[in-house]
């Protein structure tokens, strides 16, 4: 069993930058594969980015050139870098985790979820 607790949410102004964390526990975590998804209010729950070994991510267009993803095998923990972060960019922001193969950028693919960790940007 994994758990996953994230946290860095905040408020932040346009064009800011945020971290987000995502600490795992449970079971040996480096074999499994890491996504960030975020969900605003009255929108269905999105993928954002995701992660297994540190040459093997991947992004959604929205996030290219502004967000990277990368982890920390030996910490437990996989990070979300926001730079250049918009208005539309808030919502909250889950971290998911899965340990089959292939990138699979569906909520319902994902095993594990943290709780969430609000972000919210100002214009």
């Amino acid at each position: 069993q994994v758990q996953l607790v994230e946290s860095g949410g905040g408020l932040v102004q346009a064009g800011g930058s945020m971290r987000l964390s995502c600490a795992a526990s449970g079971v040996p975590f480096g074999t499994y594969a890491v996504a960030w998804f975020r969900q605003a209010p009255g929108k269905e729950r999105e993928f954002v980015a995701r992660i297994r070994r540190p040459d093997n991510t991947y992004y959604a267009d929205f996030v290219k050139g502004r967000f990277t993803i990368s982890r920390d095998n030996g910490e437990n923990t996989v990070y979300l870098q926001m730079n250049s972060l918009r208005p539309e960019d808030t919502a909250v922001y889950y971290c998911a985790a899965r340990s089959g193969v292939g990138v699979r950028t569906t909520a319902a693919d994902y095993d594990y979820w943290g709780q969430g960790t609000q972000v919210t940007v100002s214009s």
